[in-house]
C-alpha cells in the first residue's frame, strides 16, 4: 500500500483534548479508529459513513476510552489492546475513571484482541507493527504504519507521557522510547496522545526529557 492511500484525520476529544486518529485506506474506503476519547460526537459524525473494520487502543486510560462505547455500538468493530490491560476496559479502578467526577464510571466490554509486542496486524490494507512501549501505562503499545507511529501518551512533541499515574514507570517509559521509538527512521511521524504531531528526529534533537538518552 503506498502512503497516498493513507489518509489521517485527527479529533482531539473532551477535557482532556485526547487525540483520536481516523485512518482510511482511501483505495477501499476501510477505516481503522485509534484511541475514541471521551465526548466522541465528531469522531461519531466523522465515521458515520466509513467502513470502520477495527478499533485500536494504544492504552486504557479513561481519556483514551471514554467513546469506545458509542463508536463500538456504531460500527461494531473489534477492539485491540495489549494483554496487560484487557482487563482495564471493564474495571473503573483500573482505568481510572472512578478517580473522577464523571456522570458514571468508564465500563467496557472485553476487547477481542489481544496485542503483544513485535506481531504485525494486516487490517484495511495496512500492515501495523505492534510495539510495546511500556511506562506510561503497564500494556502501552504504538502502532508503527510506514514512516507513521501512533503513540498514545509515550512521547510528546518536546516531552513525555507522565509516569505517576498506577502501573507507571519512569525508567520503563525512558527504556521504551530509547529502545523502540528510537529505533525508527528519523523521519518517522509520531502522532501522540495529546497535542501536535512531530517526528521521531525533531524529539530527538529538542525534546529536553531525552537529554542523554541517546546512546
Amino acid at each position: 500500500m503506498s502512503d497516498q492511500q493513507l489518509s489521517i484525520q485527527s479529533f482531539p476529544l473532551g477535557g482532556f483534548q485526547t487525540n483520536a486518529y481516523v485512518l482510511t485506506n482511501t483505495g477501499t474506503g476501510e477505516t481503522i479508529v485509534i484511541d475514541p476519547g471521551m465526548q466522541p460526537e465528531v469522531l461519531l459524525q466523522a465515521i458515520q459513513n466509513k467502513k470502520v473494520v477495527a478499533i485500536l487502543l494504544t492504552h486504557a486510560h479513561l481519556d483514551h476510552i471514554g467513546g469506545l462505547n458509542d463508536v463500538r455500538a456504531l460500527t461494531k468493530a473489534p477492539v485491540y489492546i495489549h494483554s496487560l490491560e484487557q482487563e482495564w476496559l471493564t474495571n473503573p479502578d483500573l482505568n481510572g475513571s472512578s478517580r473522577w467526577n464523571l456522570p458514571q464510571p468508564i465500563v467496557c466490554e472485553r476487547a477481542e484482541y489481544e496485542l503483544a509486542d513485535g506481531q504485525t496486524l494486516e487490517i484495511a490494507g495496512f500492515s501495523i507493527q505492534v510495539l510495546h512501549t511500556p511506562g506510561h501505562s503497564p500494556g502501552s503499545c504504538s502502532f508503527v504504519i510506514g514512516r507513521n507511529c501512533f503513540g498514545g501518551d509515550v512521547l510528546f512533541a518536546q516531552s513525555i507521557g507522565r509516569t505517576d499515574l498506577p502501573g507507571g514507570d519512569y525508567e520503563t517509559l525512558m527504556i521504551s522510547i530509547q529502545d523502540k521509538l528510537f529505533e525508527l527512521e528519523d523521519d518517522t511521524i509520531v502522532y501522540p496522545g495529546h497535542g501536535p504531531k512531530t517526528t521521531i528526529d525533531s524529539e530527538k534533537t529538542y525534546n529536553p526529557f531525552v537529554t542523554g538518552l541517546l546512546r
